[in-house]
């Protein structure tokens, strides 16, 4: 479940060439940002006091991030299925969208606020949060 959001960073980050410094500010911003928002969900309070990580050793391509960050987004939300309220499963499916929406946006490429490939990565994300 930490792991989830940053994941969900990460696959727009690299979904199109540069950007990366704004892309990364914007993942960290959306992370101090409900921080905040302390207190209206607890599963949020606990996932965002950490400090976003994710293990770039791990994936030897964008290709690789994207599905086995897909998957990994996947059963996080399995897991909160069966173990968390509808309410904090859709706070932290709402949190995961928002964040990847917040780096695609975070640097304009070819004119555009989202490129294509970031909406392709952002479209995989929110059918993988069955959204």
């Amino acid at each position: 479940m930490l792991e989830g959001p940053p994941l969900a960073g990460f696959i727009v980050l690299t979904a199109q060439r540069g950007g990366t410094f704004r892309e990364s500010y914007a993942l960290a911003k959306s992370y101090a940002e409900a921080r905040r928002q302390h207190g209206q969900s607890e599963l949020l309070d606990a996932i965002v006091s950490a400090k976003p990580e994710i293990d770039r050793k791990r994936y030897h391509s964008p290709d690789e991030l994207r599905d086995q960050g897909l998957a990994r987004l996947r059963e996080a939300v399995e897991l909160l299925e069966r173990k968390a309220t509808p309410d904090e499963v859709g706070a932290y499916k709402r949190f995961v969208t928002s964040l990847a929406e917040r780096v695609a946006e975070a640097h304009r490429e070819d004119g555009v606020a989202v490129s294509d490939a970031e909406r392709a990565a952002l479209d995989g994300i929110a059918s993988t949060l069955g959204q």
